[in-house]
C-alpha cells in the first residue's frame, strides 16, 4: 500500500523531489533494518513450547535490563495503536470510492445512502469498512499461521501484475521517462520556494519512505523475531533487503509510472490511491481496475500482518489471553479508518510511527557496539 498510496500522496504533497528523499531514507532505512533484523534474533525470548516472543519490548527488556522497562513499555503502547491499520483502510475505501460512484446512479447504493440520511461517498465508505472487518476477522482469528498461508496465495500474484503493469506503462511512455527522472533530482533540491521548502519535500519522503518500508520503526524486529533463523547476522541481512527493494527501487517504478501518465495539476488536498487509479487507467484499458485488484489484494495482506505486530505488543502488556482483545479492537476500528478524511489519517499514521520510532531507534543506537561485535564475529567465520 506504501509502495503505490504512499508514493501517490508523496507526488502530491512534496512533488517529485519527494522521491528523491524516500531513495535517501532507503539507503538510511537499509542500516536501520540491518540493525533490526541482528537484534531481533540476539533478543527474542523462547517460551518452553520452542515458540518465540520478540521485537523491540523484548530487545529493550533483554538487552538493556528492567531500568529501560518503561522504554520498552512506551514502544508497546504506540506498537498497539500504530499498527491499527490506518492508511490501508482508508486508501482502500477511498479506491472503492473512485470505482463505484461513476456507475452508481440511481443504484441500490444511491437509495441506500439516501435512505440512512448520509453522502454517497461516505455511505460506501462505511461499506468497504464494514466488509474489510469481516474478511480480516476471518483470518486474523486463526493466528499467524493462517496470516502466512493467506498472504503467501495472494501477495506474489498480484506482485507480479502489478510490474507487468508499470513496466507496460513506462515502455508506452518511454519517451517521456528521461523528463520525470529529471523532475526527481530537479525538485529535490529546489530552492525556488526556500530553504524551508527544501526540508519539507525531504521530511514528507522520509516520512512516506517510514510508510513503505517501516525501517527504524520497530515492527521489523517483531515479524523477524518469528523466523526459524538462528544466526542474527543472516537475519539483519534479510531485513535489509526491505527498503531497497520496496523505498529504492519498487517505489521509483510506481513514481515513474504516476509521474508519465498521471495528471497533479489542480489537485486540492491530500490525495493518495485515487490519483494513481487515474494514472493507470489512462494509460492501460481498464487500468484503474486492474489497479483495485492488486491494492485490494496488497490492502488486506498488510491488514492480516499488522494485526498480528498489533497483537504482540498487547501481548506483551497484558498477556495471551487479554491481548485477543486487541484483535477485535483492531478488527473494528477498520469501519472508523475507513471513513475518516485522508489527511487526518496521514496525520495519525506519522504522529504514531515517531511514537514507535523513538525506543526503538534509541535502542538500535545504544545496542550499536553490540551488533557490531556480532557481525565481525559472523564474517570472520
Amino acid at each position: 500500500m506504501g509502495n503505490i498510496a504512499g508514493v501517490a500522496i508523496a507526488l502530491v504533497v512534496g512533488g517529485p523531489g519527494a522521491i528523491f528523499w524516500m531513495w535517501v531514507s532507503a539507503l538510511v532505512g537499509m542500516c536501520t533494518k540491518y540493525h533490526e533484523g541482528v537484534l531481533a534474533i540476539a533478543y527474542r525470548r523462547t517460551l518452553p513450547d520452542g515458540s518465540t516472543r520478540g521485537g523491540s519490548m523484548y530487545i529493550i527488556e533483554n538487552a538493556l535490563g528492567p531500568r529501560w522497562r518503561w522504554l520498552a513499555v512506551t514502544f508497546a503502547v504506540a506498537g498497539m495503536f500504530g499498527t491499527l491499520c490506518i492508511m490501508n483502510a482508508n486508501q482502500l475505501a477511498e479506491a472503492s470510492v473512485a470505482i463505484i460512484t461513476p456507475h452508481s446512479a440511481g443504484s441500490w447504493l444511491s437509495v441506500a445512502a439516501q435512505t440512512v440520511s448520509m453522502p454517497q461517498a461516505t455511505f460506501i465508505r462505511l461499506l468497504v469498512g464494514i466488509t474489510l472487518a469481516l474478511i480480516t476477522a476471518l483470518v486474523v482469528l486463526g493466528g499467524i499461521r493462517r496470516i502466512a498461508r493467506v498472504a503467501s496465495v495472494m501477495v506474489p500474484f498480484m506482485v507480479g501484475i502489478y510490474f507487468i503493469a508499470v513496466v507496460y506503462i513506462l515502455i508506452d511512455h518511454y519517451q517521456q521517462v528521461p523528463a520525470a527522472l529529471q523532475s526527481i533530482f530537479s525538485e529535490a533540491f529546489n530552492l525556488r520556494a526556500g530553504f524551508g521548502a527544501l526540508i519539507g519535500t525531504a521530511l514528507i519522503g522520509a516520512r512516506r519512505a517510514a510508510l513503505v518500508n517501516d525501517a527504524g520503526v520497530g515492527t521489523a524486529t517483531i515479524m523477524h523475531s518469528e523466523s526459524r533463523n538462528t544466526s542474527p547476522v543472516r537475519e539483519g541481512l534479510v531485513a535489509m533487503l526491505g527498503p531497497g527493494i520496496d523505498s529504492g527501487f519498487v517505489c521509483t517504478l510506481t513514481a515513474l509510472a504516476l509521474l508519465v501518465a498521471g495528471d497533479f495539476s489542480g489537485v486540492d488536498g491530500v490525495k493518495g490511491l485515487e490519483i494513481a487509479m487515474q494514472a493507470f487507467g489512462n494509460a492501460i484499458p481498464y487500468g484503474e481496475y486492474i489497479l483495485m485488484l492488486i491494492v485490494l489484494c496488497f490492502g488486506l495482506s498488510s491488514l492480516f500482518s499488522y494485526s498480528f505486530y498489533g497483537n504482540r505488543c498487547a501481548t506483551y502488556l497484558f498477556g495471551e489471553r487479554r491481548a485477543r482483545i486487541h484483535t477485535w479492537f483492531f478488527i473494528i476500528t477498520l469501519i472508523l479508518f475507513a471513513v475518516v478524511p485522508l489527511q487526518a489519517a496521514v496525520g495519525l499514521c506519522d504522529l504514531l510511527y515517531a511514537f514507535m520510532a523513538i525506543p526503538t531507534m534509541i535502542t538500535v543506537l545504544l545496542l550499536s557496539n553490540k551488533v557490531r561485535s556480532l557481525t565481525r564475529s559472523h564474517f570472520s567465520h
